[in-house]
Protein backbone atom coordinates (compact mmCIF):
# COMPACT_ATOMS: atom_id res chain seq x y z
CA UNK A 1 0.00 0.00 0.00
CA UNK A 2 1.41 3.39 -1.46
CA UNK A 3 2.56 5.73 1.63
CA UNK A 4 0.88 9.29 1.85
CA UNK A 5 3.08 11.80 2.69
CA UNK A 6 1.46 15.41 3.74
CA UNK A 7 2.92 18.84 3.03
CA UNK A 8 1.25 22.56 3.59
CA UNK A 9 2.31 23.87 0.13
CA UNK A 10 3.83 22.82 -3.41
CA UNK A 11 6.99 24.57 -3.80
CA UNK A 12 6.50 25.58 -7.82
CA UNK A 13 3.76 22.89 -8.27
CA UNK A 14 6.89 20.54 -9.69
CA UNK A 15 5.53 17.45 -10.84
CA UNK A 16 6.97 14.59 -12.98
CA UNK A 17 4.96 12.78 -15.64
CA UNK A 18 4.41 9.49 -14.01
CA UNK A 19 3.82 6.98 -16.71
CA UNK A 20 0.66 5.61 -16.19
CA UNK A 21 0.92 2.44 -17.82
CA UNK A 22 -1.92 0.41 -19.88
CA UNK A 23 -4.74 0.02 -17.04
CA UNK A 24 -4.85 4.21 -17.10
CA UNK A 25 -4.66 4.23 -20.62
CA UNK A 26 -7.70 1.81 -21.72
CA UNK A 27 -9.34 4.17 -19.42
CA UNK A 28 -16.33 25.87 -20.73
CA UNK A 29 -19.70 38.02 -19.09
CA UNK A 30 -22.86 36.12 -18.82
CA UNK A 31 -24.40 34.80 -21.25
CA UNK A 32 -28.19 34.41 -19.86
CA UNK A 33 -31.39 32.72 -21.28
CA UNK A 34 -34.29 34.44 -20.84
CA UNK A 35 -34.68 35.23 -16.99
CA UNK A 36 -37.04 33.54 -15.20
CA UNK A 37 -38.68 32.92 -11.99
CA UNK A 38 -37.56 29.31 -11.28
CA UNK A 39 -34.12 31.32 -11.07
CA UNK A 40 -34.14 31.52 -7.54
CA UNK A 41 -32.64 27.64 -5.52
CA UNK A 42 -36.27 26.03 -4.45
CA UNK A 43 -36.47 22.97 -2.64
CA UNK A 44 -37.61 19.54 -4.07
CA UNK A 45 -40.75 17.86 -4.03
CA UNK A 46 -42.02 14.56 -4.70
CA UNK A 47 -42.62 15.21 -8.37
CA UNK A 48 -38.88 15.40 -8.71
CA UNK A 49 -37.91 12.41 -7.43
CA UNK A 50 -36.93 10.36 -10.49
CA UNK A 51 -35.23 12.27 -13.19
CA UNK A 52 -31.68 11.20 -14.71
CA UNK A 53 -29.91 13.31 -16.54
CA UNK A 54 -27.11 12.42 -18.78
CA UNK A 55 -24.48 15.32 -20.72
CA UNK A 56 -23.53 14.08 -24.36
CA UNK A 57 -20.56 16.45 -24.13
CA UNK A 58 -20.92 16.23 -28.06
CA UNK A 59 -18.56 18.68 -29.66
CA UNK A 60 -20.79 20.36 -31.94
CA UNK A 61 -23.62 21.28 -29.32
CA UNK A 62 -23.01 20.14 -26.08
CA UNK A 63 -26.59 18.87 -24.35
CA UNK A 64 -28.29 17.14 -21.39
CA UNK A 65 -30.69 14.52 -22.26
CA UNK A 66 -33.45 13.60 -19.54
CA UNK A 67 -34.71 10.28 -18.40
CA UNK A 68 -38.01 9.34 -16.55
CA UNK A 69 -37.18 7.02 -14.32
CA UNK A 70 -39.93 4.12 -13.96
CA UNK A 71 -40.56 2.09 -10.91
CA UNK A 72 -38.68 -0.74 -12.11
CA UNK A 73 -35.92 1.06 -12.54
CA UNK A 74 -35.73 1.31 -16.59
CA UNK A 75 -35.13 4.90 -18.06
CA UNK A 76 -37.68 6.63 -20.93
CA UNK A 77 -36.09 9.53 -22.30
CA UNK A 78 -38.11 12.72 -22.13
CA UNK A 79 -36.12 15.26 -23.89
CA UNK A 80 -32.54 16.52 -25.22
CA UNK A 81 -32.08 19.95 -23.63
CA UNK A 82 -29.14 22.72 -25.85
CA UNK A 83 -27.01 23.53 -22.77
CA UNK A 84 -25.95 26.46 -24.84
CA UNK A 85 -22.09 25.45 -25.35
CA UNK A 86 -20.15 22.99 -26.88
CA UNK A 87 -18.21 19.50 -25.68
CA UNK A 88 -14.43 18.93 -26.38
CA UNK A 89 -12.12 16.13 -26.10
CA UNK A 90 -8.76 15.60 -23.92
CA UNK A 91 -5.99 14.24 -26.40
CA UNK A 92 -5.51 10.60 -25.73
CA UNK A 93 -9.01 10.10 -24.41
CA UNK A 94 -11.06 7.41 -26.32
CA UNK A 95 -14.35 6.74 -24.14
CA UNK A 96 -13.63 9.41 -21.78
CA UNK A 97 -13.45 12.29 -23.39
CA UNK A 98 -12.99 15.17 -20.29
CA UNK A 99 -11.62 11.95 -18.05
CA UNK A 100 -13.33 13.49 -15.17
CA UNK A 101 -15.97 13.01 -12.68
CA UNK A 102 -18.37 14.95 -11.83
CA UNK A 103 -18.75 17.31 -15.16
CA UNK A 104 -22.51 16.73 -14.60
CA UNK A 105 -23.94 18.07 -11.05
CA UNK A 106 -27.35 17.85 -9.79
CA UNK A 107 -28.60 20.26 -6.89
CA UNK A 108 -31.40 17.77 -5.82
CA UNK A 109 -32.31 20.41 -2.78
CA UNK A 110 -33.11 23.68 -4.90
CA UNK A 111 -33.44 21.58 -8.17
CA UNK A 112 -30.53 22.83 -10.13
CA UNK A 113 -28.28 21.17 -12.48
CA UNK A 114 -25.06 22.39 -13.77
CA UNK A 115 -23.42 21.09 -16.84
CA UNK A 116 -19.64 21.87 -18.16
CA UNK A 117 -19.21 22.58 -21.41
CA UNK A 118 -15.54 21.65 -21.93
CA UNK A 119 -15.09 22.98 -25.35
CA UNK A 120 -16.37 26.68 -25.14
CA UNK A 121 -14.98 27.09 -21.47
CA UNK A 122 -18.17 27.72 -20.06
CA UNK A 123 -21.00 26.15 -17.36
CA UNK A 124 -24.16 26.05 -18.06
CA UNK A 125 -27.43 26.40 -15.36
CA UNK A 126 -30.09 24.59 -15.55
CA UNK A 127 -34.01 24.35 -13.49
CA UNK A 128 -35.44 21.11 -12.79
CA UNK A 129 -38.78 20.72 -12.89
CA UNK A 130 -39.27 16.95 -12.69
CA UNK A 131 -37.98 15.26 -15.19
CA UNK A 132 -37.77 18.86 -17.53
CA UNK A 133 -34.93 21.58 -18.27
CA UNK A 134 -35.00 25.09 -18.42
CA UNK A 135 -32.11 26.69 -18.81
CA UNK A 136 -31.17 29.59 -17.00
CA UNK A 137 -27.48 30.70 -17.41
CA UNK A 138 -24.94 30.27 -18.92
CA UNK A 139 -21.46 31.61 -17.19
CA UNK A 140 -17.55 31.81 -18.50
CA UNK A 141 -16.08 28.76 -16.47
CA UNK A 142 -12.81 31.37 -15.38
CA UNK A 143 -10.43 28.73 -17.06
CA UNK A 144 -9.55 26.49 -20.00
CA UNK A 145 -11.48 23.39 -20.71
CA UNK A 146 -13.88 22.83 -17.20
CA UNK A 147 -14.41 19.05 -16.73
CA UNK A 148 -16.17 19.14 -13.05
CA UNK A 149 -18.62 20.90 -11.32
CA UNK A 150 -19.58 20.71 -7.63
CA UNK A 151 -22.57 22.70 -5.68
CA UNK A 152 -22.84 23.33 -1.94
CA UNK A 153 -25.55 25.24 -0.28
CA UNK A 154 -25.10 28.57 -2.34
CA UNK A 155 -21.31 28.11 -3.39
CA UNK A 156 -20.70 26.66 -6.45
CA UNK A 157 -17.24 25.26 -8.12
CA UNK A 158 -16.05 24.55 -11.49
CA UNK A 159 -12.86 22.49 -12.18
CA UNK A 160 -10.67 23.52 -15.32
CA UNK A 161 -8.32 20.96 -16.75
CA UNK A 162 -6.01 22.62 -19.15
CA UNK A 163 -3.50 25.39 -18.66
CA UNK A 164 -2.06 23.58 -15.24
CA UNK A 165 -5.40 23.60 -14.02
CA UNK A 166 -7.98 25.76 -11.96
CA UNK A 167 -10.56 25.95 -9.94
CA UNK A 168 -13.19 28.81 -10.03
CA UNK A 169 -15.74 29.43 -7.55
CA UNK A 170 -19.63 31.16 -7.73
CA UNK A 171 -22.33 32.18 -5.38
CA UNK A 172 -25.96 32.58 -5.67
CA UNK A 173 -26.79 36.36 -5.44
CA UNK A 174 -30.57 37.88 -6.30
CA UNK A 175 -31.77 33.96 -8.20
CA UNK A 176 -28.91 34.29 -10.17
CA UNK A 177 -25.34 32.10 -10.18
CA UNK A 178 -22.32 34.85 -10.15
CA UNK A 179 -18.67 34.13 -10.77
CA UNK A 180 -16.60 35.78 -7.27
CA UNK A 181 -13.18 36.56 -9.20
CA UNK A 182 -11.82 36.04 -5.30
CA UNK A 183 -12.53 32.52 -5.70
CA UNK A 184 -10.30 31.53 -8.29
CA UNK A 185 -7.10 29.18 -7.56
CA UNK A 186 -4.61 28.46 -10.03
CA UNK A 187 -2.92 24.08 -9.26
CA UNK A 188 -0.06 24.89 -11.09
CA UNK A 189 -0.30 21.66 -12.56
CA UNK A 190 2.84 20.78 -14.90
CA UNK A 191 1.44 20.24 -18.11
CA UNK A 192 2.45 16.29 -19.45
CA UNK A 193 0.83 14.44 -22.39
CA UNK A 194 -0.65 12.68 -22.36
CA UNK A 195 -3.75 14.90 -21.53
CA UNK A 196 -6.29 12.81 -20.41
CA UNK A 197 -4.18 11.10 -17.61
CA UNK A 198 -1.87 14.14 -16.54
CA UNK A 199 -4.75 16.65 -16.21
CA UNK A 200 -7.12 17.42 -12.88
CA UNK A 201 -10.04 14.40 -12.22
CA UNK A 202 -12.41 16.22 -9.91
CA UNK A 203 -13.45 18.95 -7.40
CA UNK A 204 -16.18 18.56 -4.84
CA UNK A 205 -17.31 19.35 -1.44
CA UNK A 206 -16.67 17.89 1.70
CA UNK A 207 -20.23 16.86 3.47
CA UNK A 208 -20.08 19.48 5.68
CA UNK A 209 -19.01 22.35 2.63
CA UNK A 210 -15.97 23.12 4.68
CA UNK A 211 -13.32 21.93 2.22
CA UNK A 212 -12.98 21.76 -1.26
CA UNK A 213 -11.04 18.80 -2.69
CA UNK A 214 -9.40 18.26 -6.16
CA UNK A 215 -8.06 15.09 -7.79
CA UNK A 216 -4.76 15.49 -9.95
CA UNK A 217 -4.49 12.09 -11.56
CA UNK A 218 -1.01 11.79 -12.88
CA UNK A 219 -0.40 15.43 -13.16
CA UNK A 220 0.52 15.44 -9.70
CA UNK A 221 -0.50 12.45 -7.72
CA UNK A 222 -2.11 14.22 -5.38
CA UNK A 223 -5.56 14.94 -3.64
CA UNK A 224 -5.24 19.02 -3.13
CA UNK A 225 -7.99 20.25 0.11
CA UNK A 226 -8.78 23.76 -0.18
CA UNK A 227 -10.00 25.09 3.32
CA UNK A 228 -13.23 27.53 3.22
CA UNK A 229 -14.17 30.36 4.89
CA UNK A 230 -17.25 30.08 6.28
CA UNK A 231 -18.40 32.77 2.99
CA UNK A 232 -16.99 29.99 1.06
CA UNK A 233 -13.48 31.15 -0.11
CA UNK A 234 -10.47 28.90 -0.35
CA UNK A 235 -7.45 29.34 1.25
CA UNK A 236 -4.67 30.87 -1.11
CA UNK A 237 -2.66 27.45 -0.95
CA UNK A 238 -4.12 23.86 -0.63
CA UNK A 239 -3.15 20.98 1.80
CA UNK A 240 -1.46 18.58 -0.19
CA UNK A 241 -1.39 14.72 0.07
CA UNK A 242 0.92 13.04 -1.94
CA UNK A 243 0.04 9.81 -3.33
CA UNK A 244 3.15 8.21 -5.42
CA UNK A 245 2.07 6.98 -8.94
CA UNK A 246 -1.86 6.10 -7.83
CA UNK A 247 -3.03 8.57 -10.27
CA UNK A 248 -5.62 9.71 -8.26
CA UNK A 249 -9.10 10.09 -9.88
CA UNK A 250 -12.63 10.63 -9.03
CA UNK A 251 -13.98 10.31 -5.33
CA UNK A 252 -17.11 9.99 -3.37
CA UNK A 253 -18.13 9.94 0.40
CA UNK A 254 -19.56 6.83 1.67
CA UNK A 255 -21.78 7.46 5.10
CA UNK A 256 -19.42 7.36 7.41
CA UNK A 257 -18.31 10.67 5.86
CA UNK A 258 -14.48 8.82 4.57
CA UNK A 259 -13.48 9.89 1.41
CA UNK A 260 -12.96 6.80 -1.16
CA UNK A 261 -10.77 8.09 -4.28
CA UNK A 262 -10.35 5.79 -7.23
CA UNK A 263 -6.53 4.85 -7.77
CA UNK A 264 -5.58 4.27 -11.64
CA UNK A 265 -2.64 3.92 -11.34
CA UNK A 266 -2.60 0.46 -9.26
CA UNK A 267 -6.61 0.24 -10.41
CA UNK A 268 -7.65 0.14 -6.42
CA UNK A 269 -9.75 2.21 -4.32
CA UNK A 270 -8.28 3.77 -1.07
CA UNK A 271 -10.54 5.25 2.15
CA UNK A 272 -9.27 8.18 3.66
CA UNK A 273 -10.22 10.51 6.50
CA UNK A 274 -10.30 13.93 6.28
CA UNK A 275 -9.12 16.48 9.12
CA UNK A 276 -10.08 19.72 9.87
CA UNK A 277 -7.18 20.91 8.74
CA UNK A 278 -7.47 19.53 5.25
CA UNK A 279 -5.23 16.51 5.96
CA UNK A 280 -5.40 12.92 5.08
CA UNK A 281 -5.10 9.69 6.84
CA UNK A 282 -5.16 6.66 4.52
CA UNK A 283 -7.09 4.35 6.53
CA UNK A 284 -6.91 1.10 3.59
CA UNK A 285 -6.38 0.28 0.18
CA UNK A 286 -8.72 -2.29 -2.04
CA UNK A 287 -7.51 -3.58 -5.40
CA UNK A 288 -10.11 -4.37 -7.99
CA UNK A 289 -8.30 -7.15 -10.25
CA UNK A 290 -9.75 -4.85 -12.99
CA UNK A 291 -8.28 -2.13 -15.29
CA UNK A 292 -8.37 1.62 -15.46
CA UNK A 293 -10.40 1.73 -12.20
CA UNK A 294 -11.58 5.51 -12.68
CA UNK A 295 -15.02 6.36 -10.95
CA UNK A 296 -16.71 5.82 -8.02
CA UNK A 297 -20.31 6.02 -7.00
CA UNK A 298 -21.91 6.00 -3.57
CA UNK A 299 -25.30 4.52 -2.26
CA UNK A 300 -25.98 3.78 0.72
CA UNK A 301 -23.93 1.08 2.35
CA UNK A 302 -22.36 -0.02 -0.98
CA UNK A 303 -19.84 1.64 -3.53
CA UNK A 304 -19.06 0.54 -6.88
CA UNK A 305 -16.17 1.70 -9.23
CA UNK A 306 -16.03 2.04 -12.78
CA UNK A 307 -13.38 0.24 -14.39
CA UNK A 308 -13.69 1.64 -18.13
CA UNK A 309 -10.58 -1.26 -19.54
CA UNK A 310 -12.30 -3.80 -18.19
CA UNK A 311 -15.83 -2.77 -18.77
CA UNK A 312 -17.25 -3.94 -15.42
CA UNK A 313 -18.54 -2.42 -12.07
CA UNK A 314 -16.29 -3.41 -9.03
CA UNK A 315 -18.61 -3.49 -5.97
CA UNK A 316 -18.15 -3.18 -2.37
CA UNK A 317 -20.05 -2.98 1.12
CA UNK A 318 -19.04 -0.39 3.03
CA UNK A 319 -18.51 -1.49 7.17
CA UNK A 320 -19.30 0.79 10.11
CA UNK A 321 -15.25 0.16 10.71
CA UNK A 322 -12.57 -1.30 8.68
CA UNK A 323 -12.00 -2.24 4.87
CA UNK A 324 -13.99 -2.23 2.09
CA UNK A 325 -15.62 -5.77 1.82
CA UNK A 326 -15.48 -6.99 -2.32
CA UNK A 327 -19.21 -7.70 -3.90
CA UNK A 328 -17.27 -8.88 -7.22
CA UNK A 329 -17.39 -7.23 -10.59
CA UNK A 330 -20.57 -6.72 -12.58
CA UNK A 331 -20.47 -6.50 -16.42
CA UNK A 332 -21.24 -3.15 -18.55
CA UNK A 333 -20.90 -2.74 -21.97
CA UNK A 334 -17.15 -1.29 -23.09
CA UNK A 335 -16.19 1.74 -21.64
CA UNK A 336 -17.37 2.25 -18.48
CA UNK A 337 -17.13 5.82 -17.14
CA UNK A 338 -19.10 7.91 -15.12
CA UNK A 339 -22.07 6.73 -12.73
CA UNK A 340 -24.64 8.29 -10.65
CA UNK A 341 -27.07 6.41 -8.10
CA UNK A 342 -31.18 7.31 -7.45
CA UNK A 343 -31.47 9.29 -4.60
CA UNK A 344 -33.59 6.14 -2.76
CA UNK A 345 -30.95 3.85 -3.60
CA UNK A 346 -32.50 1.21 -5.40
CA UNK A 347 -31.06 2.05 -8.69
CA UNK A 348 -27.64 2.55 -9.96
CA UNK A 349 -27.00 4.24 -14.03
CA UNK A 350 -23.19 3.94 -15.49
CA UNK A 351 -22.45 5.58 -18.68
CA UNK A 352 -20.14 3.95 -20.98
CA UNK A 353 -18.11 5.84 -23.58
CA UNK A 354 -17.58 2.97 -26.35
CA UNK A 355 -21.54 3.68 -27.35
CA UNK A 356 -22.67 5.98 -25.68
CA UNK A 357 -25.02 3.77 -23.34
CA UNK A 358 -26.00 3.83 -20.01
CA UNK A 359 -26.45 0.76 -17.96
CA UNK A 360 -29.57 -0.08 -16.19
CA UNK A 361 -29.07 -1.75 -12.74
CA UNK A 362 -31.12 -2.66 -9.58
CA UNK A 363 -29.18 -2.70 -6.11
CA UNK A 364 -30.10 -5.64 -4.03
CA UNK A 365 -30.38 -5.58 -0.27
CA UNK A 366 -27.01 -7.44 -0.32
CA UNK A 367 -25.33 -4.76 -3.00
CA UNK A 368 -25.86 -6.85 -5.79
CA UNK A 369 -26.81 -5.52 -9.20
CA UNK A 370 -29.05 -7.02 -11.55
CA UNK A 371 -29.58 -5.78 -15.16
CA UNK A 372 -32.34 -4.09 -15.97
CA UNK A 373 -31.54 -2.73 -19.05
CA UNK A 374 -29.76 -0.24 -21.12
CA UNK A 375 -30.26 3.09 -23.44
CA UNK A 376 -28.58 4.61 -26.15
CA UNK A 377 -28.12 8.51 -25.71
CA UNK A 378 -27.91 10.47 -28.55
CA UNK A 379 -24.28 12.33 -29.84
CA UNK A 380 -23.10 10.89 -26.30
CA UNK A 381 -19.95 8.16 -27.87
CA UNK A 382 -17.13 9.24 -25.38
CA UNK A 383 -19.25 11.65 -23.11
CA UNK A 384 -18.88 11.84 -19.53
CA UNK A 385 -22.03 13.46 -16.98
CA UNK A 386 -24.66 11.40 -15.49
CA UNK A 387 -26.74 12.35 -12.22
CA UNK A 388 -29.74 11.01 -10.87
CA UNK A 389 -32.68 11.97 -8.68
Amino acid sequence: MPSSNVRKTRPGRAARATAVGAAAVAAAAVLAAPAASAATPRHATARDSAPVFVQSDNTTANTVVAYHRNPDGSLDRRGVYATGGRGGVLDGSVVDHLASQGSLGYDREHRLLYAVNAGSDTVTVFAVRGDRLRRLQVLPSGGDFPVSVAAHGDQVYVLNARGGGSVQGYVWNGGRLVQAPGRHRDLRLTVASPEFTHTPGQVGFTPDGSQLIVTTKAAANTIDVFPLTPSGAPAAHPVVTSTPDAVPFGFAFDRAGRLQVTEAGPNAVATFAVHRDGTLRRLGQVATGQMATCWVVSTGGHLYASNAGSATLSGYRVEPRGPLTSLGTTPTHDGTVDAAASSDGRDVYVQTGAQGIVDEFRVGHDGSLTRIGSVTVPGAVGGEGIAAG
